[in-house]
C-alpha cells in the first residue's frame, strides 16, 4: 500500500471480475499458517498444516480508508447462519456523515450475531473458560475483576497461558460449534480478555481448514485476522512473513475462477451495460468513464451491442481509471486494456478511442477525465467507492468529493454497484460480526460451485478474498481499506451530491435474471427502492443502482 494520501484498492470483490486487476497490496496474512484440518465445525480432528513460502520479515502498512456501521441478519443454509449485510467498521465520523450505529432502515436483513443467541452462547463459553482458569490456577490467582473476564497479569498471565492445554479446551467446549467459538473469540478480544482469546485461538487452530466446510475455510482466514490484530502496533498494522506472490498469470487464473463460479461481477456489468445502452443508444458520440476498468471486458459486450444499432454505431471513447499497482495482475499498464478494446472495436467497425488514467480515485481531478463538449457521458462505479475514504477517515472526504466531481462533469447516467454491507464506522465487534455474516454467505456460495479440495479454488480464496477479511478484522483508521456502506447510505450521498435516482426498466431485471440462470438456484434478485439487490439465500450481497 502507499501512503494514506493514495488509498490503494485491494483485491476485494474485484477478485470476482472476469480478468480483474490485482493490486499489489500488503495484506499478507500474518504468520501465514493456514490450517488444513479435516475437522467438522463441532469436532477438533487435527489435520495437516499448509505453510506458505516465506521470506524476510517485513512491516506492511495498509492505507485505504472506509466507513460503515451496523449489520443485519440473514439465514445461511449451514448450521448457524452468518451471512452479512456488508461489513461494519470503526466510528470517527463527522456530523455531516455519521454512520448510524443502529440497523439502517435500508437494511432489511439482520446479522444473526447481533445480540442473538450466538452472542449469548459466547458469554457461556467465556464462563466455562473462567471455570477452567480457576481449576488451573486456583481461586487466588492475580485476576482482574470479574467484569473484565479472566484476564490476568504479570507472571501469572504467562503461567496461565502456558497452562492452557488444547486438549482440555477442546474437551471443554464440545457443545459449541465453530461459529459460536469464532464469535466468542471476537467478543473476548473486544473485551481485552486475552486469556480467553489465547485459549479460543488454540481451539480454533484445531477446527479450521482451508479445504473444509465454508465456515471452516472462513474460520482459517478469520483466525489469521485475529492474529494480525493482536500483533498490530500504531500505524504498523501487523508484522507478517511475506509469502511468495503468485505470478500475473496465476493470479489472473484465480480471479477468473471466482468470476466464473460467482455472479457478483457479472451482476455489475450486465446491469450497467443495459442501463448505459438504454440512456445512450441514440447518441452519436459516447464517452464512458470507468473507475474500475480492470481488463475492460465489460465494454466488449457493450461495443458489440452498439455496433448493431440501426443507422450505424456511435463513436466511443473510454477513459479507464485504475491504480498503477494493478499492473501485476494484468501483466502491464492500462495501455494493454486500450489495445485490447481498440482491436475489438475495430473488428466491429466501431470508431474507438481509449484514454488511460493510471491513478487512484483519491487522486482524480476533473482535468484527468478529459470530458469534451458534444459527447454523451456515462460514468461507471463498480465496487470502487467503498475504497474511497470519507469524512470519518480523512478531512479530504474523497468519497463525497469524487461524487461531486462526477456530478460537475454532467453525465447522462452514473451506474453504481457495491457490496451490501455496513462496515465503515462501527466498532470492532460489530464489524467482526458483520464480516463473519457476510463472508459466511460468500463462502457458501462458492462451496456449491467448486469442490472443497480443489487447489485452484483454495488459491483463489486465499489470494482474492482472504486479505479483505484480514484487513477488516486486523486494521483500524486509514489502514482499513474495506469500508462498505448500505444502499441507503449511498443513496443519501448521491442525493447530497445533487443526483437523482434513474428508474430501472424491466429490461435490467430480465437481463440479470437471464444471467443468473447460469448459477445456483440459491441466488436471489429483488428490486426495491429503485435498486437491484443480488442475494445468496436470504442474505443481500450486492446492489446496483443508476443515477443522473
Amino acid at each position: 500500500m502507499r501512503t494514506s494520501a493514495k488509498h490503494k484498492n485491494p483485491a476485494t470483490i474485484r477478485g470476482l471480475y472476469d480478468q480483474p486487476v490485482k493490486e499489489n497490496d500488503p495484506f499478507y496474512l500474518s504468520r501465514i499458517q493456514m490450517l488444513d484440518n479435516n475437522a467438522c465445525s463441532d469436532t477438533g480432528v487435527q489435520g495437516a498444516n499448509v505453510s506458505f513460502q516465506t521470506c524476510k520479515d517485513q512491516v506492511f502498512t495498509l492505507e485505504s480508508s472506509m466507513a460503515g456501521a451496523g449489520f443485519v441478519a440473514y439465514d445461511s443454509p449451514s448450521a448457524v447462519s452468518i451471512s452479512s449485510s456488508r461489513s461494519p467498521f470503526s466510528p470517527h465520523g463527522s456530523q455531516s456523515c455519521l454512520s448510524d450505529p443502529r440497523p439502517s432502515p435500508d437494511n432489511t436483513y439482520g446479522s444473526p450475531y447481533s445480540g442473538s443467541s450466538v452472542v449469548d452462547d459466547s458469554n457461556k463459553l467465556k464462563h466455562k473458560l473462567r471455570e477452567l482458569e480457576l481449576s488451573l490456577l486456583g481461586p487466588e490467582s492475580d485476576t482482574v475483576d470479574s467484569c473484565n473476564g479472566c484476564f490476568i497479569t504479570g507472571d501469572h498471565q504467562a503461567a496461565s497461558m502456558a497452562s492452557f492445554n488444547c486438549a482440555q479446551l477442546v474437551d471443554l467446549v464440545p457443545k459449541f460449534n465453530l461459529k459460536q467459538i469464532l464469535v466468542a473469540c471476537g467478543q473476548a478480544l473486544h473485551d481485552d480478555d486475552m486469556l480467553t482469546v489465547t485459549g479460543l485461538m488454540h481451539v480454533l487452530e484445531k477446527m479450521v481448514s482451508v479445504s473444509g466446510e465454508p465456515i471452516q475455510r472462513l474460520g482459517a482466514y478469520v483466525l489469521e485476522g485475529l492474529r494480525a490484530r493482536l500483533e498490530s502496533s500504531g500505524s504498523n498494522i501487523y508484522r507478517a512473513l511475506k509469502c511468495k506472490e503468485p505470478t500475473s498469470s496465476e493470479l489472473m487464473s484465480y480471479m477468473h475462477i471466482l468470476f466464473r463460479i460467482c455472479p457478483y461481477w457479472k451482476f455489475a456489468y450486465t446491469s450497467g451495460n443495459v442501463v448505459i445502452k438504454e440512456v445512450l443508444e441514440y447518441e452519436g458520440k459516447i464517452h464512458i468513464i470507468d473507475f474500475q476498468i480492470a481488463q475492460g471486458t465489460q465494454w466488449m459486450f457493450l461495443i458489440a451491442a452498439l455496433a448493431k444499432r440501426p443507422g450505424g454505431p456511435p463513436s466511443i471513447r473510454i477513459t479507464g481509471i485504475d491504480d498503477s499497482q494493478s499492473n501485476h495482475a494484468r501483466g502491464g499498464g492500462l495501455h494493454i486494456v486500450g489495445q485490447r478494446l481498440s482491436e475489438f472495436a475495430r473488428s466491429y467497425n466501431v470508431s474507438f478511442e481509449f484514454h488511460d488514467a493510471a491513478m487512484s480515485g483519491c487522486e482524480i481531478q476533473l482535468e484527468h477525465l478529459k470530458v469534451q463538449p458534444g459527447e454523451a457521458l456515462a460514468v461507471n462505479l463498480p465496487y470502487v467507492l467503498h475504497h474511497m475514504p470519507d469524512e470519518s477517515v480523512s478531512i479530504w472526504n474523497h468519497r463525497d468529493r469524487l461524487l461531486r466531481l462526477v456530478k460537475s462533469s454532467s453525465p447522462k447516467v452514473v451506474t453504481l454497484t457495491e457490496q451490501e454491507s455496513n462496515t465503515n464506522t462501527s466498532p470492532f465487534f460489530s464489524r467482526y460480526l458483520e464480516t463473519l455474516d457476510y463472508y459466511s454467505a460468500m463462502f457458501e456460495s462458492i462451496d456449491v460451485a467448486c469442490p472443497r479440495d480443489d487447489k485452484q479454488r483454495i488459491n483463489a480464496e486465499q489470494h482474492c478474498v482472504a486479505r479483505d477479511i484480514v484487513n477488516m478484522i486486523a486494521c483500524e483508521g486509514p489502514e482499513r481499506v474495506e469500508r462498505h456502506e448500505l444502499h441507503g447510505k449511498w443513496r443519501s450521498r448521491f442525493m447530497m451530491a445533487g443526483f437523482s435516482q434513474y428508474p430501472l426498466s424491466s429490461s435490467v431485471t430480465m437481463a440479470v435474471r437471464d444471467m443468473l440462470k447460469e448459477y445456483d438456484h440459491n441466488y436471489r434478485l429483488e428490486e426495491r427502492e429503485g435498486a437491484l439487490y443480488l442475494g445468496w439465500v436470504n442474505r443481500a450481497m450486492a446492489t446496483f443502482s443508476a443515477w443522473r
